[in-house]
């Protein structure tokens, strides 16, 4: 057979082999993506649905905090027209409340939901995107987090332990505090034993006190037992249901420890990062979301209840004097520079946000401080 008449019989067989083959997989249906797009995501096709779970720091349906995170898992589930369920859990069904950042960084649960002040011991970087005594309020902290560079200083300090934050809420400024002794003078906090978390706790330390890391479902068994002798919380709506004004004789304002208590999702890395872009950009989306609603609600809510707390309960409402103020500032300040001069990352995460703060207070002095001093009632 001349070499003319091999090729000849070689393309033939090739080109029928081909034909039978399309109509082969033709009969089964359209082929993997992987087959179609060799860039194709190896652990999310694009029609592929992720059933997560997410664990929060909060008791089970708790009020605005918990909320917000079943508000979450309907957002995203409604953006990503049903591509990613998320299945919430309260603190304590899965894990335990202060768990929630192992369990989500080691990939045991997918994500969480919480405070970054509630891992110092693992980074004390964190506490600064959750609050700081005397720092910003929740539209200053949300513009840094947005437009001053907050947010990638908040990404890499938790890229270390494998998870992607975004922001979760936002309490506004909070109450000073329930109290079972009356504080006149920073004096009075010497030998007081107070839920106080964060940076704020290490401040209560500096005036004498002694700090006690309690999750939010413990606190009323706490105080009542006398394991602690006085709480912070964040406002009068939760205060109201927690009952803290049938145990506690003393409300304190202005919540000098937490001005604008940034709450937070976290995601592990891994699996955030092998999602497409779109779901990517579904979660950080949601995440906007929430930061809007949970001031909103706050906010509403906490008009609601103080007006119960004063005119039905007959609470009394105290404000820290300006020397207790003055002094706990002044303990703040030792307190910060003593820890950002032991951590490179604190420090450069703190000179980002105190430089924001301080740009940003000129303006709030000539607008919010104006308003609320001369013009609302």
């Amino acid at each position: 057979m001349s070499l003319y008449k091999i090729r000849r019989v070689r393309f033939l067989k090739t080109f029928i082999y081909g034909i039978l083959m399309m109509f082969f997989l033709s009969c089964l249906g359209e082929p993997p993506a992987s087959m179609t797009n060799p860039t194709s995501y190896d652990t999310a096709k694009p029609d592929k649905i992720f059933h997560w779970k997410m664990t929060t720091t909060w008791p089970p349906n708790f009020p605005v905090v918990g909320e917000v995170a079943e508000k979450y898992a309907e957002w995203v589930e409604e953006l990503s027209n049903g591509q990613i369920k998320i299945k919430v859990y309260g603190g304590g069904e899965l894990v335990p409340p202060l768990e929630a950042f192992d369990a989500v960084s080691q990939g045991t649960i997918e994500m969480g939901c919480g405070a970054s002040y509630y891992w110092a011991g693992k980074t004390p970087a964190a506490q600064f995107f959750a609050a700081v005594p005397f720092g910003m309020n929740s539209q200053q902290i949300t513009s840094w987090l947005e437009v001053g560079g907050g947010y990638e200083l908040w990404k890499k300090t938790y890229a270390q332990f494998n998870l992607v934050p975004f922001m979760g809420g936002n309490t506004g400024v909070q109450m000073g505090g329930w109290f079972n002794r009356e504080i006149n003078s920073v004096e009075d906090f010497k030998g007081l034993k107070m839920r106080l978390p964060g940076i704020g706790g290490k401040v209560l330390e500096k005036a004498g006190g002694a700090p006690i890391l309690v999750a939010g479902s413990e606190i009323y068994t706490s105080l009542e037992r006398g394991v602690i002798d006085a709480t912070e919380w964040i406002g009068p709506y939760h205060d109201y249901k927690m009952g803290f004004h049938k145990i506690s004789k003393y409300y304190y304002t202005p919540g000098w420890h937490e001005t604008g208590s940034q709450l937070e999702f976290f995601i592990n890395k891994n699996l955030h990062d092998a999602l497409p872009p779109h779901l990517q950009a579904i979660l950080q989306a949601a995440a906007k979301r929430a930061q809007v609603w949970v001031l909103s609600e706050f906010d509403k809510q906490n008009g609601i209840y103080l007006d119960k707390l004063v005119n039905e309960e007959g609470v009394e409402v105290r404000e820290f004097s300006k020397e207790t103020l003055d002094a706990l500032r002044s303990y703040t300040d030792e307190a910060i520079q003593e820890m950002i001069g032991d951590d490179p990352l604190s420090k450069e995460v703190y000179e980002s946000y105190s430089n924001f703060q301080n740009r940003i207070a000129k303006w709030s002095e000539v607008t919010e401080k104006a308003y609320y001093n001369k013009i609302q009632k």
